[in-house]
C-alpha cells in the first residue's frame, strides 16, 4: 500500500510542477505578438485553402467572401470547396465563380470529411505549385489577416492548429460551461505548451500542414476526435509536431459547433500502444505520450487530500509540509493561469462550475450508474428504441435552412422529430411513419415552410410494398440521366438538387387510390 501511495504522490507532484511551469510560461506570450506584428513581411507560401462543407450554405458564402478580402496576395493562394452531398443549394454560390475550385460529391450519400478530403488530396498530390494546405470547415468565419497569420506561423512550424472562438449567448448552462473551459484550455494549456515547444492535438476544423508532410504520410486522418489524436501522435513521432497558434483565429456560431473530447479509454489505449516507443531522443513525442495520462481536477484534489491526511497521521516518505507545499504550488499555478486566459467575470464563474459538471459527467458514465439510468429510462423512451437521424433542408421561400429529422419507431408507434438549431418539434405517435411525416409536413406548411425531401417532392411516387411504414418509392425525374429506362428507387427521406414541391395532400390521395385499386 505504501508503494502505491508513493507512486501516486510522485504522479501528482510531477503534474503540479508541470502545471505551475505552464502557468509561468503563459504569462509571457510576446513571441506570438511579435509574429503577428511582422506577419506581412514574411516570404509568401503558396497556400491551398481546402473548405469542407455539408449543408452550410449561408456560412460558406460568408467564408468565401472573407477569403476574397484577405490581405494576402491573391496569386499566392487557391481555394478548393468540397461540397459533400449538399442539398441546401450550396453549389449555387459558385455559379460563374472562378475564384473557387468546386469539388461536388452528390448522389452517392454523404462521404464524410475524412474520405472527401482524402480524395481531393490524391488529386492535388502532383501539384508542385502548392506549398501548404489549410483545412477549414465551411461553418467557420475568419478575419482579413487570416492567411497572413497562417503564412507567418509556417515560418517556424510545419503543422499548425488555431484558436476557435464562439458565441455563447444562446447556449444552455452546461454547454456554456464546456465552452468556457475550452476557451481556458486554448488560452492557457495549448498556448503555454506551444510556448514551451510542445505538441498540441490536431483540430480538423482549422488545420494547416506542409504539403510534403502529407505526401510523406499519405493522407490526413479526420474521421473523428479520437483519430485526430492518433494522427497528432504520429506527427510528433516523425518529427513534425502540431503547434497551436493563437494568431490563427476562426469564428463559429454556437449552434454550429460540436464539443468534442477524446475518450479516456482511447487515450489509455494509445498510451499503452506508444509506451514502448518513448525511449527515444524525440522528447516532444515522449512528452506527448505522457500527456495522455494527465489527471483531471478531481483526481488531483482527492489525491492531495488523501495524501495530506495520511502524511499528517502516519509515516510517509516525505513530510506533511512537503505535501502541503506542492498542493499550494498547484493552487498558485491555477491562479497564475487565469491571468492570461482572457476570461471575463462571467466566464470565470462558469469556469468555477466546471468541476461540478466534470464530477456529474464522471458519475453519470460509471458503468453501474449508466446501467441503472438505462433501465430507468427504458420505459420512458421505449418509443425511441430505433432512431434514424437525417440531415435535411427546409425552404422558407427565400432561403434554405439546414435542419435534422429523426425517425423514431418501436413495435407500435412511429414519430418524426424535427430539429432546427436548439428547437425541436416531435409529432404524435402514428401507426405508420408516413403518417407521422405527413403531420410534420402539414405543421411546416402552416408556417410557409417546405421540407425538401422525396416524400414532399412532386417527382416522388410511393411504393405499396406490403410494409406498414411504406418508406420506399421511386423518383420519376429524369435526373441524373434521361437515359434511365425506369424510375429510380428511393426512400421518403432522401433529397436531391431537382426537388420540386408537391401538393400537400397528394401522397394521401395517392395511397387511398392505390388502396382502392387493390
Amino acid at each position: 500500500m505504501e508503494y502505491i501511495l508513493d507512486l501516486l504522490y510522485i504522479y501528482i507532484v510531477v503534474y503540479s510542477v508541470y502545471f505551475f511551469a505552464l502557468a509561468l510560461r503563459n504569462l509571457k506570450d510576446k513571441p506570438f505578438k511579435i509574429e503577428k506584428r511582422y506577419s506581412q513581411y514574411e516570404e509568401k507560401d503558396h497556400l491551398a485553402v481546402v473548405i469542407y462543407t455539408h449543408n452550410n450554405k449561408s456560412t460558406l458564402e460568408n467564408l468565401i467572401n472573407q477569403l476574397k478580402l484577405q490581405d494576402y496576395p491573391i496569386d499566392c493562394f487557391k481555394v478548393f470547396a468540397i461540397l459533400d452531398n449538399c442539398t441546401d443549394g450550396s453549389e449555387q454560390i459558385f455559379n460563374n465563380n472562378r475564384f473557387v475550385n468546386v469539388i461536388n460529391f452528390k448522389d452517392n450519400g454523404t462521404l464524410g470529411k475524412d474520405q472527401a478530403v482524402s480524395l481531393l488530396i490524391e488529386q492535388l498530390a502532383q501539384d508542385q505549385w502548392i506549398d501548404s494546405y489549410i483545412f477549414i470547415d465551411g461553418n467557420r468565419s475568419i478575419s482579413n489577416d487570416f492567411l497572413s497569420a497562417v503564412n507567418s506561423a509556417l515560418v517556424k512550424n510545419s503543422v499548425l492548429s488555431g484558436e476557435t472562438l464562439m458565441l455563447t449567448d444562446n447556449l444552455d448552462i452546461i454547454d456554456s460551461i464546456k465552452a468556457v473551459y475550452q476557451k481556458y484550455h486554448m488560452n492557457f494549456i495549448r498556448q503555454a505548451r506551444s510556448l514551451f515547444g510542445l505538441a498540441s492535438q490536431a483540430d480538423s476544423g482549422v488545420f494547416i500542414i506542409k504539403k510534403d508532410i502529407v505526401n510523406q504520410i499519405g493522407s490526413v486522418d479526420f474521421k473523428n476526435i479520437d483519430s485526430e489524436l492518433k494522427y497528432s501522435l504520429l506527427l510528433s513521432k516523425i518529427g513534425f509536431k502540431c503547434s497551436y497558434n493563437p494568431n490563427i483565429k476562426t469564428f463559429v456560431n454556437a449552434e454550429e459547433y460540436i464539443f468534442r473530447r477524446p475518450r479516456i479509454s482511447q487515450k489509455l489505449k494509445l498510451f499503452k500502444k506508444c509506451l514502448k516507443g518513448i525511449f527515444t531522443r524525440n522528447f516532444v513525442f515522449t512528452e506527448h505520450v505522457f500527456s495522455l495520462i494527465a489527471p483531471n481536477f478531481w483526481v488531483v484534489v482527492l489525491a492531495y487530500l488523501g495524501l495530506m491526511k495520511h502524511s499528517y497521521k502516519y509515516y510517509f516518505f516525505v513530510d506533511f509540509k512537503v505535501v502541503l507545499f506542492t498542493f499550494i504550488l498547484l493552487i498558485a499555478g491555477f491562479g497564475l493561469s487565469l491571468i492570461n486566459s482572457k476570461l471575463n467575470i462571467k466566464e470565470l464563474i462558469l469556469l468555477g462550475l466546471y468541476p461540478l459538471y466534470s464530477a456529474g459527467h464522471i458519475i453519470k458514465n460509471l458503468p453501474p450508474i449508466r446501467k441503472i439510468l438505462s433501465k430507468i429510462s427504458e420505459g420512458r423512451v421505449s418509443s425511441e428504441k430505433e432512431k434514424l437521424s437525417i440531415d435535411v433542408v427546409v425552404s422558407t421561400g427565400k432561403s434554405d435552412l439546414p435542419c435534422k429529422l429523426e425517425f423514431i419507431s418501436d413495435k407500435e408507434l412511429s414519430k418524426v422529430r424535427f430539429i432546427f438549431k436548439n428547437k425541436k418539434y416531435t409529432t404524435s405517435g402514428h401507426l405508420r411513419m408516413i403518417d407521422a411525416l405527413q403531420e410534420l409536413k402539414s405543421k411546416l406548411d402552416d408556417y410557409g415552410f417546405i421540407l425538401k425531401i422525396c416524400n414532399c417532392c412532386s417527382h416522388f411516387t410511393s411504393s405499396v410494398d406490403g410494409s406498414t411504414n411504406m418508406l420506399k418509392g421511386v423518383c420519376n425525374c429524369d435526373y441524373p440521366s434521361p437515359s434511365l429506362k425506369e424510375p429510380k428507387p428511393t426512400l421518403i427521406w432522401n433529397s436531391c438538387s431537382k426537388f420540386s414541391p408537391a401538393r400537400l395532400n397528394n401522397l394521401i390521395e395517392e395511397m387511398v387510390s392505390k388502396g382502392n385499386e387493390n
